[in-house]
């Protein structure tokens, strides 16, 4: 797996998909606004700001300064043989490879399908590890202080966040519920490239 650190340049534009907003304009600024809020994280951190995602059926919100480029996916990702089935294969991000990661199958939830909305969210370069995760869709920024923390005994609905019969792995932080009830996970992407599971890749 490669494991060299890829150095983005100050001035990389990240690619964020399109939200639900009317007008081209206003999608420009929003993009505009998450580039340079991802850019600053690593120096002028919002404690609160986190990037939502959807990955399969789960939301979940990664801290920015753990969050690399966002960028559609490719047409061809290339295979890697003799490893695990969450191991997609690799791309080419600006000059330097990378692996996908299919979380959902690392987590043992099954497949994440791919879709015009889906795009690959790279590991930050301060992460200093090549890989990029599947996503089905972007959520944009999520203010998780208006969110209330999850008690640990609290139901869960079938489908809605659980994590099968492996358990809660340890880079899920905490659960979230934002007004609308709906339930987000913290991903803790430096956890997860530390990982003796996620090192080890081949079968």
């Amino acid at each position: 797996m490669p494991k060299n650190c890829w150095r983005r340049s100050p001035t990389s534009s990240i690619d964020v998909p399109p939200m639900t907003l009317p007008q081209s304009t206003q999608l420009k600024e929003f993009q505009a606004r998450l580039t340079e809020r991802l850019r600053d994280a690593g120096t002028t951190p919002d404690l609160a700001a986190r990037l939502g995602l959807m990955i399969g059926g789960q939301r979940w919100l990664v801290d920015l300064s753990e969050a690399g480029e966002i960028v559609p996916v490719p047409d061809v990702i290339a295979p890697v043989p003799l490893t695990r089935d969450w191991l997609l294969g690799l791309v080419n991000l600006r000059g330097a490879l990378f692996t996908v990661i299919d979380l959902q199958r690392y987590a043992q939830l099954g497949r994440t399908e791919a879709s015009k909305e889906s795009r690959l969210l790279a590991l930050a370069a301060r992460l200093e590890f090549n890989a990029a995760i599947l996503v089905t869709r972007m959520l944009g920024l999520r203010n998780v202080a208006s969110m209330r923390i999850e008690e640990d005994d609290a139901p869960v609905a079938p489908g809605d966040g659980g994590f099968g019969a492996g358990g809660r792995p340890d880079w899920v932080g905490r659960t979230l519920i934002d007004a609308d009830g709906h339930r987000w996970h913290e991903l803790d992407l430096a956890r997860l490239a530390a990982g003796s599971a996620f090192l080890m890749a081949g079968r």
